[in-house]
């Protein structure tokens, strides 16, 4: 069996990482490769609600618990991590506001959150809102049909500003390469007037509840 969401150890997320973590909480670990990317931690735990790719991080990390985060949240110590790893999570939760209030219980002192949202304005979604009149779900992407939630950059600032945390880093990611082709130099018009956001994938931040 193949999970799609497993392989990638996400590495474009190091420079998200603050300094000086020591218990680490994954949300939706999956084989529990964004690992790779750490270089010190004391204990390195998962949430994870698929049973094949629980299976697999449960080689990889110090402990996982099956199942979704309101599944398994009496399970976690309470003010005990202090980073919390959410890499394309958020927008398959029900209730975002509710996940990013409970989890504070969970964060030790000047603790942190990293990750990353799709960004529903990037250009190839746009095109294919404006031009094709289409919004078709699929397997994976932006428009996965398992995706809940749907975010831009103002509306993630929102988000954690409305939740009362303090943003320190909120940056685009996976972004188009240039290309010397007419095909991509016809998109950069669209770029200048509507925002060069619409180049990014998905944003990835760090943030840490506000005092």
């Amino acid at each position: 069996m193949d999970y799609q969401y497993g392989a990638d150890n996400r590495a474009e997320m190091i420079p998200f990482l603050p300094e000086g973590y020591r218990r680490i909480l994954e949300i939706g670990c999956a084989y529990g490769n964004f690992r790779e990317n750490i270089t010190h931690c004391d204990e390195y735990w998962g949430i994870e609600p698929n049973s094949f790719a629980s299976k697999i991080a449960a080689k990889n990390l110090d402990r996982v618990l099956e199942g979704d985060f309101d599944a398994v949240y009496s399970q976690l110590p309470d003010k005990y991590f202090d980073l919390v790893i959410c890499n394309d999570v958020i927008e398959h939760m029900a209730d975002h506001n509710y996940f990013l209030q409970k989890i504070k219980n969970k964060m030790s002192d000047n603790s942190f959150i990293v990750g990353c949202i799709p960004n529903v304005r990037h250009i190839r979604n746009l095109f294919n809102l404006l031009i094709k009149k289409d919004w078709k779900y699929v397997t994976n992407g932006i428009l996965d049909y398992t995706h809940l939630r749907f975010f831009t950059k103002k509306s993630i600032i929102d988000v954690f500003n409305d939740n009362l945390y303090d943003i320190q880093r909120l940056e685009g990611v996976n972004k188009e390469s240039f290309k010397w082709s007419l095909k991509y130099l016809l998109k950069y018009p669209f770029y200048f007037i509507f925002g060069m956001d619409l180049r990014f994938t998905q944003f990835a931040f760090r943030v840490k509840p506000c005092n």
